[in-house]
């Protein structure tokens, strides 16, 4: 299981690419180039003149921080995260939340819907991926959860409806940056969780 750095080495070390302060973000949201190029140093500069009392306070901080970045920004930074269902190239800790999603086995037609769903979404939303706080709920539960903001009947289908027939929502359109929003507040929620799995607050 992941562990975290102290908290006075997070306030003290230098800012680089593998400062405590990087490997906590990417422990706590999954890694990707845009935490240590860009929120690393951000977070960084801040610290140097703002008392950091707890990893729950980190994560606050990083989140006011990523809300303030450009809509490009915010989309890779979501990307970074898993996709829902995926079992290969997972963190320890997205191995055992994706784990958690059921103590039953997932049935393999979940499997492969949720696989599709995730296309589905991907093409209703370019540059996003679906994220959400899993929260103890199955696999089913969440791939009805996705069918709901897709806006599309319950279904096992594994390649029903055709993603080709999925028309893409702009950027610029509110429904678009409303799911942007609610993708890195649910990557802050499971921030939070892991902080709890790894006995931290």
């Amino acid at each position: 299981m992941a562990s975290l750095p102290s908290l006075s080495d997070i306030q003290s070390s230098a800012s680089n690419l593998d400062s405590p302060l990087a490997s906590t973000l990417s422990v706590l949201f999954e890694h990707s180039p845009i935490l240590v190029s860009t929120l690393e140093p951000q977070l960084h500069a801040i610290l140097k003149s703002t008392p950091l009392s707890s990893y729950t306070q980190l994560v606050d901080m990083s989140l006011e921080e990523i809300f303030k970045w450009d809509i490009p920004n915010q989309s890779e930074f979501i990307s970074g995260h898993p996709r829902i269902g995926e079992n290969s190239n997972l963190s320890k800790l997205s191995a055992k939340e994706q784990g958690a999603l059921g103590v039953k086995p997932t049935p393999p037609e979940v499997i492969a819907r949720l696989a599709h769903l995730n296309a589905l979404y991907e093409a209703r939303f370019p540059g996003l991926r679906y994220i959400t706080f899993v929260n103890g709920r199955s696999r089913a539960a969440i791939a009805e959860e996705m069918e709901g903001v897709l806006g599309l009947e319950h279904s096992l289908s594994p390649d029903q409806p055709n993603v080709e027939t999925i028309k893409p929502i702009e950027r610029t359109d509110a429904k678009w940056l409303s799911e942007l929003r609610r993708a890195v507040e649910d990557v802050g929620r499971i921030a939070k969780s892991r902080l709890g799995s790894l006995g931290v607050a």
